[in-house]
């Protein structure tokens, strides 16, 4: 099933920071399943209905437009998206967040607003993390313990120490496309598992997801970014761990 193909967006909707929802304010467009984030607002492009078990792939690119900034250009793959639109500073939804910023591509953020009556709106995770020689929380399968996220974003397991997130700058190790190409993005919900690949190489992976159902979102946030091929299907054998096809 194709996600967001039409101008109508007869199966998603628009939230930006500064006019709410559905007032695209020329910032989101869709034209034959190609969209386009700008840089004029914060906000994203959200599906109406919510989802649980998928393997979600899309391809994404940078544009030409920014705000003026000289760290790396910034967007995101919002997953289990619930509550309130806006709920987290006005801007996002409550969340998973898997990072597309450069050379952060996979990285995981919990993004956790608050409701209408100012409460914390639930959400958690956990992963297999190795912290490195700079304190940075880091995916790695072979981690001896669970480590409960607790707001430091867990990086994918190649994110280069020391990396400045200056604007269009890589990491040694990246798997993202060069700047002006396109970046295939896939995300596999699993139950309350989450896994991670950016061109085929499986990035980071996250654990205990609650919820572990939700929207799906593209992010906006201050730069001009492109996607297509936006897809969701069923979870299929391969998508399993062994332990989750035996239930």
């Amino acid at each position: 099933q194709r996600l967001f193909t039409n101008a109508k967006l007869d199966d998603g909707y628009v939230w930006l920071e500064r006019t709410g929802r559905d007032a695209t304010e020329r910032v989101v467009s869709v034209n034959d399943g190609l969209v386009r984030m700008g840089p004029e607002d914060n906000g994203y492009l959200a599906t109406r209905e919510e989802y649980r078990d998928f393997h979600l792939s899309l391809e994404f690119r940078w544009g030409e437009l920014k705000t003026p900034s000289k760290y790396v250009r910034n967007s995101g793959l919002l997953l289990h998206g619930h509550g309130p639109d806006g709920a987290a500073g006005g801007r996002w939804i409550s969340s998973i967040e898997c990072q597309l910023a450069q050379g952060c591509e996979g990285d995981f953020i919990l993004i956790r607003g608050r409701d209408d009556q100012g409460k914390a709106i639930d959400g958690a995770f956990a992963a297999y993390v190795e912290v490195g020689s700079d304190k940075r929380p880091r995916w790695n399968p072979d981690a001896g313990k669970l480590t409960q996220y607790s707001g430091r974003q867990f990086w994918w397991n190649k994110h280069e120490v020391g990396f400045e997130e200056l604007i269009d700058t890589r990491g040694k190790d990246d798997v993202a496309s060069p700047l002006g190409e396109w970046t295939r993005v896939e995300a596999i919900c699993a139950a309350d598992r989450v896994t991670i690949k950016i061109n085929g190489t499986t990035v980071n992976e996250c654990v205990a997801a609650s919820p572990a159902a939700g929207k799906i979102a593209l992010q906006g946030e201050g730069y001009e970014v492109f996607f297509r091929n936006v897809e969701i299907r069923p979870l299929g054998a391969a998508d399993r761990t062994p332990d989750q096809a035996n239930r």
